[in-house]
């Protein structure tokens, strides 16, 4: 018998640990293969620290309170493998997994951390060791490809609609022009920001502009295109995402500052709301404010379901031999809506990025197709049921290390 290792990495979402309850349930429903399941405290940086846990620790109220806590339960890391498959630290994770006799890892995380998963696999195969590396998909920016979607993008797609429309009614209670601006995360991909066109229910209802990064921003048709919606409704609702550029290439938050770069040399983008807010200020001299949506809490219970699917389905797949490869989504229908389970090589997956489709972007860039709400709309579907202690929710808390 052989143990399992699992670990979480990158930024949390709300059903991350939908997927760490999907793997470590199948983990231990397989006890005939699987002895112990390890959580690694803080992703494999942590790991190479010697931190972990064996999951046995949780008790079953622990265990069933993980499909709904947001958060990354284990602790995240953003740490890049080096690209040199030959740099020490390669034998030194192995050697750990020897002698913790580990037979099955999974990392649950987005892009890089498949760079994770393809780095580890292609070095198990080249050295003839017999460890089956998986990976369990997770983004909110719903960028991987090779997948129809990703666990993480459904919950927080239903936080922007819902958010959207909360903020739209709140704008609308003065009788004055007044334009809000709402930065939406997305750094290439708008995936998230075109959720926003899900708050919308009548037409010419907000709102009334959608632009995406993969449609070039020019500034002047931003402010012609306010000047119009100015003549049908007074109260505008822009959604933006945090990545817009113009047509050379330059981000528009870059117009206000310079941006910092984070460990993976990703530029850290935030302010376009603010820099649109003063832009909008100055020229057409009307109410405006920004506001920023960068935090996901609500949680989709497709999403949840479908996230705690992906974790039990990579493990009885790796069971069956399969390594180096990314569980995957797999739409067989949008009406009803009916979802399975498949496996990409990770290899094809990692240091790619799934963008929204072009034919998806309409009216010169400002808005969203229907094709778009057919996707969108199963994913955002039901909340799952909280339990409840004095008013709150009832959470899953590791403990504190000694």
């Amino acid at each position: 018998m052989k143990n399992l290792v699992i670990g979480q990495s990158g930024g949390p979402t709300a059903v991350i640990n939908s997927s760490l309850y999907g793997v470590i349930r199948e983990g231990f429903n397989r006890s005939e293969e699987i002895e112990h399941v390890y959580g690694m405290i803080n992703g494999i940086q942590g790991f190479l620290d010697g931190r972990f846990m064996d999951m046995k620790e949780l008790d079953n109220d622990t265990l069933e309170a993980l499909r709904t806590t947001p958060g990354a339960y284990l602790g995240s890391c953003r740490f890049k493998l080096p690209d040199n498959l030959n740099d020490a630290i390669y034998p030194l994770l192995f050697q750990k997994f020897e002698e913790m006799n580990i037979g099955y890892f999974f990392y649950i995380g987005g892009n890089d951390s498949m760079d994770t998963v393809s780095k580890l696999s292609r070095y198990a195969a080249a050295h003839n060791i017999d460890v089956r590396i998986m990976g369990i998909p997770k983004t909110i920016d719903n960028d991987l490809i090779l997948t129809d979607h990703t666990p993480g993008f459904g919950s927080a797609a239903k936080y922007v609609a819902a958010s959207v429309c909360e903020i739209g009614l709140d704008a609308s209670v003065y009788n004055t022009k007044s334009v809000t601006i709402i930065e939406i995360m997305g750094r290439h991909a708008g995936w998230l920001t075109a959720a926003s066109v899900l708050a919308r229910k009548f037409e010419l209802d907000n709102p009334v502009l959608i632009y995406l990064p993969e449609a070039d921003f020019d500034q002047e048709s931003f402010l012609a295109s306010l000047e119009e919606c100015f003549k049908t409704k007074n109260n505008l609702i822009v959604c933006v995402s945090e990545g817009i550029h113009d047509k050379d290439g330059t981000f528009i938050c870059e117009y206000a500052a310079s941006a910092g770069v984070d460990a993976f040399g990703h530029k850290m983008l935030t302010g376009c709301g603010k820099y649109l807010e003063n832009l909008v200020r100055d020229r057409l001299g009307v109410k405006v404010r920004s506001v920023e949506l960068n935090v996901n809490q609500r949680c989709s219970e497709t999403d949840a379901l479908e996230a705690a699917q992906a974790g039990a389905f990579g493990v009885t797949s790796a069971i069956s031999g399969e390594t180096g490869k990314m569980v995957s989504f797999v739409r067989k229908s949008d009406k009803p809506y009916v979802m399975e389970c498949g496996l990409e090589d990770v290899n094809l997956i990692c240091n790619q990025e799934k963008t929204v489709p072009v034919e998806w972007i309409t009216k010169d860039g400002t808005d969203i197709a229907q094709a778009f709400i057919d996707y969108a709309l199963p994913l955002i579907q039901g909340s799952p049921k909280l339990p409840m202690k004095d008013g709150l929710a009832v959470y899953a808390y590791r403990k504190p290390e000694k």
